[in-house]
């Protein structure tokens, strides 16, 4: 499948297994596009059962499923793709490991980084943090005009990540993104598919 990056969740962590399926349903049928499992702190085997479950949700959806971090997991449930950090398994590395097909994202927040990125062979980055972010205390922010310089650096998609919420999409919406990648404003809304359908029309307005 094509993925579209538009809308781009990232779970939570360690969210218990039931109520993950249940909003990243309700988010994917309020307009979430593609969806990544984020699971630093679980054991091998609790995100190995999440991400088999989740790929079986977002099959029937034909919503992808991005990894974060953990390619043998990817690899595991034969997963869409797998999003790492500059800090993990080298680009290349991993690039040798998965299947051609399997989408790689990288986080990315300097233009160099970008650059390398997709001379790797990268076929998305995540650029942040666009914005403060109680999801990922050690993020630091981009400085002023960088998403903008990163996002022009580069052909492939780039989705913009941190602290995106509605009230601050049209800082970053004519950036050059792909799309935008929301933790908390979906993850910890009320109603998740309600909040998912306000970040689509918000994108297409």
């Amino acid at each position: 499948m094509t993925p579209n990056y538009n809308l781009y969740l990232v779970t939570e962590e360690s969210v218990p297994m039931p109520e993950l399926l249940r909003i990243v349903e309700e988010a994917v049928k309020g307009g979430v596009t593609i969806v990544q499992l984020r699971e630093k702190n679980s054991s091998g085997k609790d995100f190995y059962e999440k991400a088999r479950k989740l790929k079986e949700l977002l099959a029937s959806y034909d919503v992808p499923l991005i990894i974060n971090d953990r390619v043998d997991v990817a690899l595991a449930v034969d997963a869409d793709g797998i999003h790492i950090g500059q800090t993990d398994l080298p680009l290349l590395a991993v690039r040798k490991i998965v299947p051609a097909s399997m989408i790689i994202g990288i986080s990315v927040s300097t233009v160099d980084e970008a650059k390398d990125a997709e001379k790797y062979g990268a076929d998305y980055i995540g650029v942040g943090a666009a914005f403060p972010t109680q999801s990922k205390n050690d993020a630091k922010i981009l400085p002023k005009g960088i998403l903008e310089l990163i996002t022009n650096a580069v052909t492939i998609p780039a989705v913009a990540i941190g602290g995106i919420k509605i009230e601050n999409l049209a800082e970053i919406r004519n950036k050059n993104i792909a799309g935008v990648a929301v933790v908390s404003g979906i993850m910890k809304a009320e109603d998740p598919n309600r909040a998912a359908t306000a970040f689509r029309k918000a994108l297409l307005n």
